[in-house]
């Protein structure tokens, strides 16, 4: 199959739960990659596996009840230089989304290359914003086009793969842009995220539910000191355990 056959036959949407329909907003995930491959994801695709926990998480959180949450399908594993290939397939999967949904609020949901790719389409009207975890953004990487977003960062300092340090100047220059914009500096995890995950899963569903625009936990409103480039530590957005939402099972169709 050709590079065209392949982007017109293969859907760049996959709604676990295509039935779960009205929906007020919608969360797409995102999975890493690498810099350079031609090479279609495989069948065993750990990055994808990973974002799968996330979206479980999502989906026993009540402030998502009405959230349709969904994954963006790459043709090729790498980002590959100026193709940007992944950031083709995210603008076709909101294109998805829209045809069958209308026009709802998205928030995108990423790491690493992925989260490069959501904040570059972060641009399309119907983005609200994007939680970036462990993300790409080197030195030199589009912000101008963030005005009017919520971008949150998490980053564990102890990242070897992609850069911290890179993401708060990110954000930064996403402030200077007009962006909502707040980094959380993590205890642990480095770039795959599996030490402390639940603390990693926790916070990505917190701020997934704060770009949408959902209430937040009991007796935790969000001072203007908690947004901005920081980075502010992760120990200041964990509740209490009063505050916390108690695990609601997704209802079934």
């Amino acid at each position: 199959m050709s590079g065209s056959d392949r982007s017109s036959a293969f859907p760049a949407l996959h709604l676990p739960e295509p039935r779960f329909l009205p929906a007020a907003s919608a969360v797409l995930l995102l999975h890493g990659g690498r810099a350079d491959s031609l090479a279609p994801p495989s069948a065993l695709n750990l990055p994808d596996l990973r974002m799968r926990a996330f979206a479980r998480v999502l989906g026993q959180d009540p402030r998502h009840a009405d959230v349709l949450i969904g994954y963006v399908r790459y043709r090729k594993r790498g980002w590959n230089g100026e193709h940007a290939d992944p950031v083709h397939d995210t603008r076709r999967a909101l294109a998805e989304l829209a045809d069958l949904v209308g026009p709802l609020p998205v928030v995108l949901l990423g790491h690493s290359m992925g989260a490069r790719a959501a904040l570059r389409v972060a641009d399309d009207p119907h983005v609200r914003g994007v939680v970036a975890l462990a993300p790409w953004c080197p030195p030199g990487e589009p912000a101008t086009h963030l005005a009017h977003r919520t971008v949150i960062a998490l980053h564990d300092p102890a990242d070897r793969i992609t850069s911290a340090t890179d993401t708060w100047a990110y954000l930064h220059r996403a402030e200077v842009a007009g962006a909502r914009v707040r980094g959380i500096r993590m205890p642990a995890g480095r770039h795959a995220m599996i030490s402390r995950s639940g603390l990693w899963h926790s916070l990505a569903a917190r701020s997934t539910a704060e770009a949408l625009g959902l209430d937040s936990p009991p007796c935790t409103s969000t001072p203007e000191t908690m947004w901005g480039a920081g980075p502010l530590d992760a120990a200041m957005f964990i509740p209490s355990a009063g505050e916390r939402h108690p695990i609601r099972l997704r209802r079934s169709h």
